[in-house]
């Protein structure tokens, strides 16, 4: 029996489209489980813009849960949907071979050499499945390739056929082919524009000025071919009494008629599919990028066409997309974005939930990969603390709240989260000798030593992998094995007397907080203040020596002008051998 958390009780985005789905689900199909949606495209690495196709409807059926409704999330795998394109960089594919595919549904193109799963499609959900099993996303999929298949939808697929003459004058407000200048601004990723329907519009065109409906030549169906698999389809006749269909294949000359009523060889093209699966599912809440929310866009046409089947379009909010910071170099390499098992890989679940928490789905937001990720660790850090002071935000506590659990309970967590700078430090220090990092991680806190790396796990790991990862080798820290002689000799009274300051209070100050004071005191001392004078007591060329200090220190101990903080570096070092580099 699941644990039913308590609602977060505010009125944060999530709580707000909460409100709205309820009211909605009980005015549509009072005392049935709410039902929420997403659709995902295993096309190829799913993405994290794709992840907030997710996280949006997840967290608002979470907060319905937490109020103790009964809720339904599907996730639709568009997994019948055609081969478009083969895409660059994936282990395992030649791309020249697989270009054989194009236009077969997901489900009958090859996975990559080496992939234990079945076929393209499985191979792409499976990484999808594991990550949001990870962030705790609870959901029923559904592959549209057994609906399909199975003859699941055939009585909506004979009658679109049967109303293809209202589809048809719904798509022709649109049917416009858009200017290259706005090809160019779809985002990957997003819900397909699908081929077919251009293809058909351009095929009904002479019947449409025959009898003035647009009816005679348009069909919102699109067969398989029967030979190659492939959808470079064109329904030549169809009879609705009968069903009786008549196809041809331009890539291979196939043709055949069949039954329609018996045929599972083809699906809706998508403009007709999405609300017709709206209708079939009674979908309450489902979100779209924002290239489907312009006018013409499948969203709205949706909206005008989901009423033939019988249905109401979905509450549904646009969502901005998901910028990646520090990922060129990744980009360049895999030719693609970095997934959210790339992004689990760095940061633990929580953090990456609380990204797409905080934001409302219209606003735009980054996921760092690049030293901006120290940052979010520290700024979550903080709010971690304000929480459990009770002094964070009505807001800030809601989006913390939906990060660390979820309606079924808490989320894994590290028992004692260090801070990711300081594990990340440690990890490029001791390049993966664990008692050499538990060592100093020991020495963190002397009053509390840390007994196992395993009290700093996983987030330990994660940093880790981070640095070993998405840190460049040029700038990995590497610490001396002899001193740097000439340097030493060359110093001033002033930088002698600086080291020498450093070195007598190592022993006393062996601590992360303690070296943290000693290294920005040496400065302060050596000007005539305390060591424990604040910035306002100081005036401003005081910073300009505590830079020089350690950069000297850096250059000492590193061979670098800068480096890991130093009071993680000098414990990672250790006092021997760190008075041996320093002249002692």
């Amino acid at each position: 029996m699941p644990i039913v958390a308590q609602s977060t009780e505010t009125t944060d985005w999530v709580s707000r489209f909460a409100d709205e789905v309820i009211e909605e689900s009980e005015r549509r199909a009072p005392g049935k489980p709410v039902v929420v949606a997403s659709g995902l495209s295993p096309s190829g690495p799913i993405h994290l813009g794709n992840l907030r196709e997710v996280m949006t409807p997840h967290l608002v059926a979470d907060e319905i849960r937490r109020r103790g409704h009964q809720v339904r999330h599907l996730i639709s795998w568009d997994d019948y949907d055609r081969y478009r394109k083969v895409p660059k960089g994936i282990a395992g594919v030649d791309e020249e071979a697989w270009k054989e595919h194009i236009g077969k549904p997901l489900t009958s193109v090859p996975a990559p050499k080496g992939s234990a799963h079945p076929n393209w499609a499985e191979h792409f959900k499976a990484a999808m499945i594991d990550s949001l099993a990870e962030l705790g996303v609870e959901f029923d999929g559904i592959s549209q390739t057994e609906q399909y298949t199975s003859g699941a939808y055939r009585e909506q697929i004979l009658h679109a056929m049967r109303h293809r003459g209202d589809i048809d004058a719904v798509l022709a407000q649109y049917r416009t082919r858009p200017k290259p200048a706005d090809q160019k601004k779809q985002q990957a990723g997003q819900k397909p524009v699908d081929e077919a329907e251009l293809e058909a519009a351009e095929g009904s065109g002479a019947a449409a000025e025959d009898d003035g409906s647009g009816s005679a030549g348009y069909f919102p169906y699109k067969p398989y071919c029967g030979n190659c698999e492939k959808d470079f389809t064109t329904v030549t006749a169809y009879d609705d009494d009968s069903t009786e269909m008549t196809y041809a294949c331009t890539a291979c000359g196939f043709s055949e008629t069949v039954r329609l009523s018996e045929f599972n060889r083809g699906k809706l093209v998508w403009k007709v599919d999405w609300p017709m699966r709206w209708a079939y599912e009674g979908v309450i809440f489902e979100p779209s990028g924002v290239d489907h929310s312009s006018p013409g866009s499948s969203f709205q046409v949706g909206g005008q066409i989901v009423g033939i089947f019988g249905g109401e379009q979905p509450i549904g909010p646009m969502y901005a997309f998901v910028g990646i910071s520090g990922m060129a170099k990744m980009s360049s390499s895999r030719g693609g974005v970095p997934t959210p098992a790339d992004a689990l890989k760095i940061m633990e679940p929580q953090l990456l939930r609380w990204l797409y928490a905080r934001r409302k789905p219209n606003q735009s937001f980054k996921v760092a990969f690049d030293q901006e990720i120290q940052r979010l660790y520290d700024e979550w850090d903080r709010l971690d603390a304000k929480v459990a002071d009770g002094t964070a935000l009505p807001a800030d506590l809601a989006a913390h709240s939906r990060a660390v659990r979820t309606a079924a309970g808490e989320l894994p967590r590290t028992p004692r989260p260090l801070p990711y700078r300081t594990l990340a430090s440690v990890a490029d220090i001791t390049a993966g000798h664990e008692d050499q990092a538990l060592r100093i991680l020991s020495e963190l806190d002397p009053e509390q030593p840390l007994a196992s790396l395993d009290e700093a796990r996983p987030r330990y790991d994660k940093a880790e992998a981070w640095i070993n990862t998405h840190v460049p080798a040029d700038q990995r820290t590497i610490v001396r094995e002899e001193p740097d002689t000439e340097l030493l000799k060359s110093l001033d009274d002033r930088g002698r007397e600086s080291v020498r300051l450093l070195l007598d209070g190592l022993a006393e100050h062996w601590s992360l907080d303690g070296l943290t004071h000693l290294v920005y005191g040496v400065p302060k001392v050596q000007a005539g203040f305390p060591a424990d004078a604040t910035p306002k007591e100081l005036p401003p060329e005081i910073k300009t020596a505590q830079r020089s200090f350690f950069a000297l220190l850096y250059h000492l101990l590193v061979g670098r002008d800068t480096g890991p903080r130093l009071p993680t570096l000098l414990l990672a070092v250790g006092q021997e051998r760190v008075r041996r580099l320093l002249g002692a």
